[in-house]
Order: structure tokens, then C-alpha cells, then sequence
């Protein structure tokens, strides 16, 4: 099998800025040496790292942000076939990091491509999740949402995380935890990560997903394909 013409993105969305290790870091790690044994170019990226600007508008210094480091990241997912977003679980909740991510791509997602599709048809999307508490199936299950509705296609088994036990105790990079070895994990991961190269694949051999009844640029100027509007009959 050869992926070697696909792109990945990792995004890290700890709340830790580097050099501070991140767990969340380490189990993205495992799917990103998958990839890149496979000779996948691979792009990893800690959004605490950059200074992304809160809100909607594709660069917030129009709205007197200092910053926005946005205008620059966007451009690197839209070069990438694969986005992976990682995130640590607090409170139950995936990291205000990560709500941050998806708020900044929802906020370009009414751009088109060349088929007049929205923008993000075309790529896929997968999640990480490490923490100490449950919370793995929640915070994926919201992340993997938002990326559909944005545009983005999920494959089978797109998440994967580890968490220890409830309470104060090991996280997964630490040497007492078991994360490394834990089977379910590993088995996942590697699932998760072999199920968005499939998926990578299959879209960019056949251009993406043929513009026959989803392009938003078509329906604005009148076609209707199939669809039958009432006030017309």
C-alpha cells in the first residue's frame, strides 16, 4: 500500500506550552511514527505554541487583536490531506485549546473549492484523547461532530485515547501508568491511524467528492438537482 503522496497535521491542543511535556503529545506520537513509516509527510503542531486569536473572522486583527497567528495555520491544514487533533480531558470536556481549533474552523468553513463545494470536502479528520478521568468517547464524539459539519470526511474508528483511573494518579507518558503497553490503546491507534490513510487515499485518487448535488456554489445560482421545491409545482 502507498501513501506516500498524502500530507498529515497533528495539532496538539494541551494547554502546555513547549518545552513542557505533554501526554497528549506522546500518544499523538504513536500514530504519527505509524505515518511516517509509511512515508506520509507529517506536520506536527502545539497550538498553545502560536498566539490564535479568539473568534470568527479568518484574521481577528481586523477586530484589533495584537496577534493572530490563525492566517498562518490555516494555511498548513489546507496543504494537508489529514487533520488529527489531539487533547487533553479536563473536567470531562476536551481543552478550550481545542474549542478554540475547531471555533477558528468553523469560522473560514463558508469558503468554497474549485467545485464550488465547501472547503474542508475533500480532507479527513481523526482525534486524540488522553486524560485521568472518563471522558474519552465524550470528547471525541464532540470533535469528530464539528469536523463532519465542517465539511471534513470521517472514516471508521477516527479516535483513540488512554486514560488512567479515576482520581489523582499516572498520566500516559509516565513510567508507572501502562499507557505504552495498554493493548486497547495501541490497537486503536493504530486502527484510527491506518483508517485515515484509507480514507486520505480513496478522496484524493478520485479529486475529492464528485460536485453532483452538494455544491453550495450551484445551489446559489439555481440548480436544484433532484430536489423538488414545493413553491414550484
Amino acid at each position: 500500500m502507498d501513501f506516500t503522496n498524502l500530507k498529515a497535521i497533528y495539532i496538539n491542543c494541551t494547554l502546555k506550552s513547549s518545552p513542557e511535556q505533554s501526554h497528549t503529545e506522546g500518544l499523538m506520537n504513536v500514530s504519527m511514527e505509524i505515518m511516517k513509516k509509511e512515508r506520509v509527510e507529517v506536520e506536527y503542531i502545539r497550538l498553545a505554541d502560536y498566539k490564535v486569536a479568539v473568534g470568527l473572522l479568518p484574521d481577528m486583527t481586523e477586530k484589533g487583536a495584537e496577534k493572530d497567528d490563525w492566517p498562518m495555520l490555516y494555511e498548513k491544514i489546507m496543504a494537508a490531506d489529514i487533520l488529527v487533533i489531539g487533547t487533553p480531558i479536563w473536567l470531562g470536556e476536551k481543552s478550550s485549546e481545542a474549542t478554540k481549533l475547531i471555533e477558528r474552523l468553523y469560522g473560514m468553513s463558508a469558503k468554497t473549492n474549485s467545485k464550488g463545494q465547501y472547503i474542508y470536502y475533500g480532507k479527513v479528520g481523526g482525534c486524540v484523547i488522553t486524560g485521568n478521568e472518563d471522558g474519552i468517547k465524550h470528547c471525541a464524539m464532540g470533535i469528530l461532530y464539528a469536523l463532519q459539519h465542517l465539511g471534513f470526511s470521517i472514516p471508521p474508528q477516527a479516535d483513540c485515547g488512554w486514560i488512567g483511573e479515576a482520581g489523582p494518579g499516572p498520566s500516559y507518558m509516565d513510567e508507572d501508568s501502562g499507557g505504552k503497553e495498554n493493548e486497547f490503546t495501541n490497537r486503536n491507534t493504530t486502527f484510527m491511524t491506518y483508517n485515515l490513510l484509507h480514507m486520505a487515499k480513496m478522496l484524493k485518487q478520485n479529486g475529492g467528492y464528485p460536485s453532483y448535488g452538494n455544491s453550495r456554489e450551484s445551489w446559489d445560482d439555481g440548480t436544484r438537482w433532484n430536489f423538488d421545491n414545493p413553491e414550484y409545482r
